[in-house]
């Protein structure tokens, strides 16, 4: 238990320190004047992130319908 901790701990800060772009990435969507491609990406990542939990929802969802039919 207590190595458990001090894994999440550990992995915690690193996260704190990490940066989230590569220097071209920062570079371009810095310098950009409308901010449409910081937009853009940003737009990007939310998709690209919430595919996977719709998926994961709808197996759950998947599952447990099938699961509370087999209980009655």
């Amino acid at each position: 238990m207590k190595s458990k901790i001090i894994c999440f701990l550990f992995s915690f800060f690193f996260f704190l320190n990490s940066n989230a772009q590569c220097a071209m990435c920062r570079a371009v969507l810095e310098s950009e004047e409308g901010q449409t491609a910081a937009e853009g990406i940003n737009d990007g990542i939310v998709y690209l992130m919430a595919i996977p939990y719709i998926l994961v929802a709808g197996i759950g969802y998947f599952i447990y319908r099938k699961y509370k039919t087999l209980k009655k």
